[in-house]
């Protein structure tokens, strides 16, 4: 639905954002509450930005590249293999 690209930097196990934020999404399209929910740092054509997003809207990347965030290098180290890695310190 939207064309954005992401890496995930955090999952709640469920809905964990506002209220709020919940009830902007159209009631149509509204994903459910009890299902992981994943921070990314994402990018699409016109900028980067943070996202939250429910499983049942990911799908994998089929570029497979890096993502251009301003933020990647904070939270992850170089990209290789596909993947990142986090960063040390940051891991639980």
């Amino acid at each position: 639905m939207f064309d954005i690209r992401g890496v995930v930097f955090d999952i709640d196990p469920v809905f964990a954002n506002s209220e709020e934020w919940y009830q902007s999404i159209p009631e149509a399209v509204r994903p459910l509450r009890e299902q992981p929910y994943y921070h990314l740092l994402a990018e699409n054509d016109e900028s980067s930005y943070l996202a939250y997003v429910s499983q049942q809207n990911l799908l994998a990347d089929v570029d497979g590249g890096p993502v251009d965030h301003p933020q990647v290098s904070e939270l992850f180290e170089d990209y290789a293999d596909g993947r990142y890695r986090m960063r040390r310190g940051l891991t639980h």
